[in-house]
């Protein structure tokens, strides 16, 4: 095991933010990202860092190089149980490839925390504080639905979805759109068994702009006649309102996604995605060290939010055009929020 984790290291991209006094030195914690460049992940690690800061906490931040690279997060757990941390919060690459890992650290005695996306199964960590996914995507399904009016029982709906895996923050995005819009998702935790005539198909975008455009392309020869496009997240956005320019079709299709990083604020701002449900990675990873901290002092471990399976950390419909029964907020709340 030494060895791997030797190895492993050269893979990690590590920052550690010191304690300023000798009593911080006994509380490490671990935040595992996927990457350090996506700008979510680079909002996480500067809320867990400034919560260590504030609370008198050793951080130690790993990253995978590239979004997948499950082999480093590995690595990283099995250094952070060798290093003596408290705690691990993490965001998975692999939900269930990591789970025997994490096991290991958790027989150690180390705390950890699914950070954005549970793993599976979800008991595997001691906690999962997260967005709420299924309300997210439900947030921008009555909207559209609210938008729209009478004409949305006529309407030709466009999913872009991020992967043919089908992890689960797609399949609750793209659920609970469907919920929010007045479709019938069939199993909630299946996409595609959906048999509402309004869907006009599903098509994988890998969460990037190149694979929105792409997938829209695909979805319009399709039919072209599609009037409402629910994406996986706003670079995927971005993608299908320029697969849509390029037909004449961007002013007369309603586009939304999940997210809430800057450009995606901006997106709205100028027309482009038509509202989005803005998330809190900051939120989320300063939460997860103030638990780390707390069960380190006193062994208590955190709780799920009442009614749910983990701990809700936020989530808020931004949108420049409010719909009547739907709660939002503007996008100058959303630009001061944002990330990236």
């Amino acid at each position: 095991m030494k060895n791997l984790v030797t190895a492993g290291l050269g893979a990690l991209a590590l920052g550690v933010v010191f304690a300023g006094s000798a009593q911080a030195a006994d509380v490490t914690a671990c935040l595992i990202t996927k990457t350090d460049t996506n700008p979510f992940f680079v909002k996480m690690k500067e809320g867990a860092e400034a919560k260590a800061k504030e609370l008198g906490v050793t951080l130690k931040a790993y990253a995978g190089k590239i979004d997948g690279d499950s082999e480093s997060q590995v690595a990283a757990i099995e250094t952070c149980i060798a290093d003596g941390a408290k705690g691990i919060l993490i965001a998975a690459s692999d939900t269930k490839g990591i789970v025997p890992t994490v096991k290991q650290a958790r027989d150690a005695g180390l705390l950890v925390i699914a950070l954005d996306t549970p793993l599976e199964p979800a008991d595997s960590a001691d906690a999962t504080f997260a967005t709420d996914n299924l309300l997210a995507g439900k947030l921008i399904g009555q909207w559209a639905a609210a938008t729209l009016g009478d004409a949305a029982k006529d309407a030709k709906v466009a999913f872009l979805d991020l992967t043919p895996s089908q992890p689960s923050v797609d399949v609750m995005r793209d659920q609970g759109f469907m919920m929010g819009f007045g479709i019938d998702p069939k199993d909630p935790n299946k996409i595609g068994d959906e048999d509402d005539a309004r869907i006009v198909g599903h098509d994988i975008t890998n969460g990037n702009e190149e694979g929105g455009r792409t997938a829209m392309e695909n979805l319009l020869q399709k039919d072209p006649t599609i009037n409402v496009v629910h994406t996986i997240n706003e670079p995927a956005a971005a993608g299908a309102y320029e697969a849509l320019k390029a037909v004449g079709r961007e002013k007369d299709v309603l586009i939304v996604s999940v997210d809430g990083g800057c450009p995606g604020i901006k997106n709205v701002e100028e027309g482009v995605i038509g509202a989005t449900s803005q998330q809190y990675p900051l939120q989320m990873a300063a939460l997860g060290v103030e638990a780390i901290k707390k069960f380190a002092d006193t062994g208590e471990k955190p709780q799920p939010t009442p009614g749910k399976t983990f701990f809700d950390t936020g989530v808020s419909l931004v949108t420049g055009k409010p719909a009547a029964g739907v709660e939002s907020i503007d996008i100058k709340a959303g630009t001061d929020k944002c990330w990236g």
